[in-house]
């Protein structure tokens, strides 16, 4: 019989002082209560309770098994309220995996609003291109930029990952501004070393997708770093909007070839399907579809 269940069983008889009482509270019959306490006597190897043809009282191992038994139920009891009152509030921590330059520049902005609304919350914030495994690492969500084909997660589209081209006012005084793609073979484009083609640029303009040849005298592996070049006045810059688009509003980048645009990205939440999703990545999931969701105002 279930040790648990027997427990229950045996302080209601107590608490409410008969085996028929105690039978109506659990919803259970007479007959199954006295089982539940022959076992437990059973078990111990000793009488809970000595037994007259007018009442039942506790016997000194009944009582002190009582105690043990009530502090025991009363414990697990306020174990559970505690479980479920940190699984209604947005509480603890949330461990958030993210591209470095998307994170740095598009989420990390957006989370002191985000924090500002949870004040019980706190969250640690992974920044890396390579990918991340949410359930070998611990990641509640991680975001993903490109096609994501990994079937143990829930997939959220979010609004696609854009990219701008542009170049410091000073770099373009000096050697003109682009009128079309072929004119980029002509200026020092800044290279990102993680793209597969280091020679040309794919763009998509008014008459289709075309392929831009480019020739520069820098590369680096760091998108801020290649902003930075071009703030500089190194070169001409193609990286994603959400890193220029501050250059680009303070007029310290010029936008290039606006009628083109490097072909946009996929861009997604993920997560690990539960069957109950905790408040805190409820919460998280809400806010990312409000701020980067296909629906989202772009900031």
């Amino acid at each position: 019989m279930d040790r648990f269940t027997g427990l229950e069983v045996f302080v209601r008889v107590v608490e409410l002082g008969g085996l028929t009482a105690a039978a109506e509270d659990r919803d259970m019959s007479p007959t199954m209560v006295a089982k539940h306490l022959r076992a437990i006597e059973t078990r111990l190897g000793a009488k809970l309770f000595v037994r007259t043809t007018r009442r039942q009282s506790l016997t000194d191992a009944g009582r002190i098994y009582y105690a043990e038994c009530r502090e025991l139920l009363e414990r697990l009891r306020a174990a559970d309220e505690s479980v479920s009152v940190l699984q209604s509030t947005v509480s603890g921590t949330l461990r958030i995996f993210a591209p470095v330059t998307f994170g740095s520049f598009g989420l990390t902005p957006r989370l002191a609003e985000y924090l500002a609304r949870h004040p019980d919350l706190k969250v640690d914030l992974t920044l890396s291109d390579r990918p991340a495994d949410l359930i070998d690492e611990g990641y509640d969500a991680a975001f993903t930029i490109g096609p994501e084909e990994d079937s143990r997660y829930v997939v959220r589209p979010l609004r696609s990952y854009v990219i701008a081209m542009g170049a410091a006012p000073a770099y373009l005084a000096a050697r003109g501004t682009p009128s079309r793609p072929a004119d980029l073979l002509n200026h020092n484009c800044l290279g990102f070393s993680y793209w597969a083609r280091q020679d040309a640029w794919r763009l998509v303009g008014p008459d289709g997708e075309e392929l831009a040849p480019i020739a520069g005298n820098f590369r680096v592996n760091n998108g801020p770093a290649l902003l930075q070049a071009a703030l500089a006045g190194l070169g001409i810059v193609l990286q994603p909007e959400v890193l220029l688009s501050e250059s680009f509003a303070g007029g310290r980048l010029v936008r290039l070839l606006p009628e083109y645009a490097a072909p946009a990205r996929e861009m997604s939440l993920l997560y690990v399907p539960q069957r109950r999703i905790t408040p805190k990545l409820r919460s998280f999931i809400d806010f990312t579809l409000a701020a980067f969701g296909p629906e989202a105002c772009v900031q």
